[in-house]
């Protein structure tokens, strides 16, 4: 009977000290093609050529003096770690976005960007 108390506290022991770990990160990511933005030249390129480029916009901000273009596109990573009694988890976003402003004829006046997207990282809760 005292192997098998043995055998049952190992097991015991194991079971509780066993975890797993998940990792995991948003697919549908596509980056900004940068080379792209070399073809635009503000007070020339019209909001059409823009779409042509990058697609629809995430986001159209109506102005009082033209339109906003807003892109955004978002990287999430997670980490997860599950033991018997305690889970820690961690998950980080960040993003690209691109901001293209026309004025009232659709004519280009300027953009922003910033590319954060790639700062995502795995990691345990701090």
């Amino acid at each position: 009977m005292r192997p098998t108390l043995n055998i049952l506290i190992v097991l015991l022991v194991a079971s509780l000290l066993s975890g797993c770990i998940v990792l995991g990160k948003n697919k549908q990511f596509q980056p900004f093609d940068s080379t792209e933005l070399d073809k635009l030249v503000p007070g020339q390129t019209k909001a059409t050529e823009v779409t042509e480029i990058f697609g629809a916009p995430s986001e159209v901000v109506e102005l009082a003096n033209g339109n906003a273009y807003v892109y955004k596109r978002t990287v999430t990573k997670g980490t997860v770690c599950w033991l018997l009694l305690v889970t820690l988890g961690n998950v980080e976003k960040q993003h690209d976005q691109l901001v293209f402003f026309f004025d009232l004829s659709d004519t280009l006046t300027h953009y922003g960007l910033s590319l954060d997207a790639e700062k995502a990282k795995y990691g345990l809760p701090r």
